[in-house]
């Protein structure tokens, strides 16, 4: 199912024995676009303001409640690896976070979670990387840095993003919601990250290999609930581009 990232921003997460806080961002790395963290507000129940959740302790979404479930106690939160929230989140950090939990570091692999393009929970189908599979240095991003960074088509800026949408099953990005009133009036559309050339996060710009005219013509995004498989058919068949879920 996708959803709104924003959706998403100020549920409740509760853990296996009570309430740990609210979300307040997400980190996404800005190789396989995947989400790697949930931020978290913990309110007064912990000394640190902030903790990372990673999807594999997530049990599911709740949008009638407004809710994540997490497979952790607030024990395990609370003698987790500390984040220093005024730094970026260093591999070091990592390491010693997936070690603690006992999950599978997913830049050990090829794919989007190291060893699979799946997220996998059940720890009885973890396997350790084989012999031969690449391994890649993850670059961390906060969904709320890029938000607002100007697009460009092949033939001059178009919009700017206004949101993204998540995959909540394999926790991927699977689009960037892009506002272009500056350009034509109140229009928003979707554009796949697959579909980005570059960003210069220096210049607050995501480059996209679409001309300005292909994504005028693009179906218009009019909310997450009309995004169905076949809306998402047919944006990749006006690009005439395969989709995610072919590959």
């Amino acid at each position: 199912m996708l959803i709104k990232a924003k959706t998403l921003t100020g549920y409740s997460l509760h853990c296996l024995d009570g309430e740990i806080g609210t979300v307040v961002d997400f980190d996404f790395d800005d190789q396989h676009w995947a989400v790697r963290y949930l931020v978290a507000n913990t309110g007064n129940w912990l000394t640190r303001k902030q903790v990372l959740i990673s999807p594999y302790a997530l049990i599911a979404v709740d949008a009638a409640a407004g809710n994540i479930s997490v497979d952790l106690t607030k024990r395990q939160i609370e003698k987790s690896p500390r984040l220093d929230t005024d730094k970026p989140v260093s591999h070091q950090f990592e390491q010693e976070y997936y070690t603690y939990y006992g999950w599978p570091m997913y830049w050990s692999g090829r794919y989007m979670w190291g060893y699979s393009p799946f997220l996998v929970r059940d720890p009885t189908q973890w396997r350790p990387s084989a012999p031969g599979d690449e391994a890649w240095d993850p670059h961390l991003r906060s969904m709320n840095d890029i938000k607002g960074h100007i697009i460009k088509a092949t033939d001059g800026e178009i919009g700017h993003v206004d949101g993204f949408l998540l995959d909540d099953e394999a926790w991927a990005i699977r689009y960037l919601i892009i506002d272009t009133q500056n350009w034509w009036p109140g229009k928003h559309v979707l554009v796949a990250p697959r579909w980005i050339d570059k960003i210069s996060w220096s210049e607050s710009t995501v480059f996209v290999n679409l001309s300005r005219d292909s994504i005028k013509q693009s179906p218009e995004y009019l909310g997450q609930e009309l995004v169905s498989r076949d809306y998402e058919i047919g944006l990749h068949h006006h690009y005439n581009l395969k989709g995610y879920w072919v590959e």
